[in-house]
C-alpha cells in the first residue's frame, strides 16, 4: 500500500528550495501525506540522501506521529521530544532534527520517506536511523516517499 507524499515547498523530483537546505535557513521543508490505512497506529519519517560520498547520509528522522496528523509545518523545531509523543533521532550531522542539503559536489536526491504502522515505537529520542529501522521492522502497513534535489551553486 502506498501513501501520497507532498510538499507545498517542491514537486516530487523537483529542486528544493535553498531556504530548507544549509545555504539556506537550513529549516524542515512543509510536507504532507494521504492515504494512511486504517489500522495505523502511528508514522514514522526518515530523510536521507542515497548519492552522498560516504553512503547513504541521514538528514532527518521521526516517529510515533499520530495516525490523524495529515503533515508536518515547515521549522520543525529540533528537539528530541515533540507535543502528541513525537519523537526526533539523531542525523549523520551528529544533531536531533532536520538537517538540510549540504551536497560537497553534483545534484543529490534527498528522500523523504513515510512509514505507517501498525505499533507506536518504544524508541527513545535521540535514536539513530539503524534503530528505528530495527524497531519498524515487520510493522510497516504502508509507505510513501517525496524526492527532492539540490545542488549548490559554483562559487
Amino acid at each position: 500500500m502506498n501513501l501520497d507524499v507532498t510538499s507545498a515547498a517542491f514537486e516530487n523530483g523537483g529542486l528544493i528550495p535553498p531556504k530548507y537546505t544549509a545555504d539556506g535557513q537550513d529549516i524542515s521543508p512543509p510536507l504532507g501525506w494521504s492515504g494512511v490505512p486504517e489500522g495505523t497506529q502511528s508514522l514514522a519519517l526518515i530523510c536521507d540522501d542515497p548519492d552522498a560520498p560516504v553512503g547513504t547520509w541521514v538528514h532527518w528522522l521521526m516517529w510515533n506521529i499520530p495516525p490523524e496528523v495529515t503533515g508536518l509545518n515547515e521549522n520543525i523545531p529540533p528537539n528530541a521530544a515533540l507535543e502528541n509523543g513525537i519523537r526526533q533521532g539523531t542525523t549523520d550531522f551528529n544533531q536531533i532534527g532536520y538537517g538540510g542539503p549540504a551536497p560537497p559536489s553534483g545534484t543529490h536526491r534527498y528522500f523523504f520517506k513515510i512509514y505507517a504502522l501498525d505499533s507506536m515505537l518504544n524508541l527513545p529520542p535521540g535514536a539513530t536511523k539503524p534503530g528505528l529501522e530495527k524497531a519498524m521492522s515487520g510493522h510497516i502497513l504502508a509507505k510513501g516517499e517525496l524526492m527532492g534535489k539540490y545542488a549548490r551553486k559554483r562559487r
